[in-house]
């Protein structure tokens, strides 16, 4: 994406830790804390990244809590860390927190066969997210830091602007916990 100045971007995404207590529930918004060590760990990691390719000591984070503890980590180390709503992850309404054997099957049938505008649980759309995060992207200029979540990135990568139909087949597994994934626009 070219930003309205003409100029690109490079968004670094990292996607958080994993959380705890979120194996087998359907975690969107759900607040959830992480290991602080994992924590550290992709703090170092980041560090490390930015050490060696030249990039700001500054990153962009979700305002959930496995995202914050790695953001606490770069600010103890002197980074300027700036805690953005526009990273938090898709909205699953009802269904955010729930087991996922507590959702009507037929529910997520509704959701896999509408999977760009379809709100899960009365929430928030992939098409709505896609925007939400193609605004986020539009606003930075060159190298962004970020520590976001595996919905929000694939939102960025997979829902081109304009797109009006995605399959549930063409959406990519979430990048592993802890994982870069380095977008560029323009």
């Amino acid at each position: 994406m070219v930003n309205a100045d003409g100029s690109a971007t490079t968004l670094w995404c990292w996607r958080h830790p994993r959380a705890e207590g979120a194996a087998g529930r359907c975690i969107g918004r759900t607040d959830l804390a992480v290991d602080p060590r994992r924590a550290k760990r992709l703090a170092h990691r980041i560090r490390h990244a930015a050490r060696v390719h030249g990039l700001p000591h500054a990153a962009h984070v979700s305002p959930l809590a496995r995202c914050r503890a790695v953001g606490g980590w770069l600010r103890r180390w002197g980074w300027r860390v700036v805690v953005d709503a526009r990273l938090v992850e898709v909205d699953f309404g009802a269904w955010d927190g729930l087991p996922w054997t507590r959702i009507a099957w037929s529910e997520v049938e509704a959701w896999r066969h509408d999977l760009l505008h379809h709100a899960p649980g009365g929430g928030e759309s992939l098409a709505r997210l896609a925007v939400r995060a193609r605004a986020f992207a539009a606003a930075q200029r060159g190298a962004v830091l970020l520590v976001g979540h595996g919905g929000w990135i694939n939102a960025l990568r997979s829902v081109p602007p304009g797109c009006t139909v995605l399959a549930a087949a063409d959406w990519p597994a979430p990048p592993r916990h802890g994982a870069l994934v380095v977008v560029r626009h323009g």
